[in-house]
């Protein structure tokens, strides 16, 4: 009997719910089906509201959000389930990653906060559900995140070359695989990866983001702001160390161009672009070892613009899409999501304290039994 999974994430960016179908028989992991789905556009607002901590934005908001989150969530994994024709009662669990709210692994008594009641996705989907992934690993002393290069190291190692994962989503976040069997996985944030691309062209043109990177590439970054944005606090510190709006978002950006005000829109974003280049860049220069491929994924893999410009950047480096490893950048995370949900089935540690800081390896999530059929 095949070990089917699905996973769920949404990530800074709030583009959509992903949901993937994963077949994870004998830890042999094949994705089946794939599913994104809308946000509501009310939820959303509301869930901008939390997370940019508004006057508006009070704990009757949260208890809401996180029930009609929860309920959007199991409409996610019925939607991909109808379209791919398999049965709850076929699915394993669920992995649900849940919608950052609050991320704050530097705070006195350090805490992570994701909603989507998983008491509802459960209840609505008939299938067991996984969730509420970080605060065990922060029980454990670590940062809470990243938490995919345990499941990067599974599917993209080489014993033959020393490897590294992107993911490019709101936030930047690396894993690095080194092929040597005895050297620990490591991985951290880099700082922004499109949330600040993102935040700018909604702000001056509208728009949820810039497709391909256009509008960057069409201007010149300015030396100047690229300087200040990468004096950042947050680039230069050591990991292990996690990041996300709560520290880069319109407010922060306001801030850094209070002495730019001659630049014009454009070749802001043209700095944007480029500061998430270089944050990277200094990410692996600084804190990995030499590297002989850089796999991207994320919904950054499609900004052609910043892809060539980590190409450049890199060189000689191999920088390629995970698609040419047998994963498509847009379902990885959601991936990972479901196979982290079977090692919480099976009694397995999910983390790697190499990469969150943590004291120990430790069981992530806790589990939310489907109701008898």
């Amino acid at each position: 009997m095949p070990d089917l999974y699905i996973g769920l994430m949404s990530g800074t960016s709030m583009d959509g719910i992903d949901a993937a179908l994963v077949d994870i028989t004998d830890n042999h992991i094949e994705l089946l089906a794939s599913h994104s789905h809308e946000i509501p556009r009310s939820l959303k607002n509301r869930l901008e509201k939390l997370i940019l901590n508004s006057a508006e934005a009070d704990i009757d908001i949260l208890g809401e959000t996180d029930t009609e989150l929860g309920i959007v969530f199991a409409d996610a994994v019925n939607q991909l389930l109808l379209q791919a024709g398999y049965r709850a009662e076929q699915i394993t669990a669920i992995g649900s990653h849940g919608q950052t709210i609050r991320h704050r692994p530097d705070a006195q008594n350090p805490f992570s906060l994701q909603i989507a009641d998983p008491n509802h996705i459960s209840q609505l989907t008939g299938i067991t559900t996984v969730a509420d992934f970080r605060r065990r690993d922060m029980a454990a002393g670590g940062e809470g995140a990243p938490l995919a290069p345990a499941f990067h190291q599974q599917v993209f190692h080489s014993a033959q070359e020393n490897r590294a994962v992107l993911n490019i989503g709101g936030i930047a976040n690396i894993s690095f695989l080194p092929a040597a069997s005895k050297t620990p996985c490591i991985g951290f944030d880099c700082g922004p990866g499109n949330t600040l691309m993102d935040t700018w062209i909604r702000l001056n043109q509208g728009k949820a983001f810039d497709r391909d990177g256009e509008w960057a590439a069409s201007h010149q970054a300015d030396d100047s702001l690229l300087r200040q944005l990468m004096r950042d606090r947050f680039i230069s510190a050591a990991p292990p160390k996690s990041t996300g709006r709560e520290h880069y978002n319109l407010a922060w950006l306001q801030q850094q161009l209070a002495d730019h005000g001659q630049l014009d829109a454009g070749c802001i974003q043209a700095s944007l672009s480029r500061f998430s280049c270089e944050s990277i860049a200094y990410g692996i220069e600084h804190h990995i070892a030499e590297i002989q491929t850089l796999i991207i994924c994320g919904g950054g893999a499609h900004n052609r613009h910043l892809v060539q410009q980590l190409r450049e950047r890199l060189a000689p480096i191999r920088v390629s899409s995970s698609e040419a490893f047998g994963i498509h950048p847009d379902w990885v995370e959601a991936i990972a999501f479901a196979w982290l949900a079977s090692r919480t089935l099976a009694h397995l540690p999910g983390n790697l304290p190499a990469v969150t800081g943590a004291n120990q390896e430790t069981i992530l999530g806790g589990i939310y039994p489907a109701a008898p059929h």
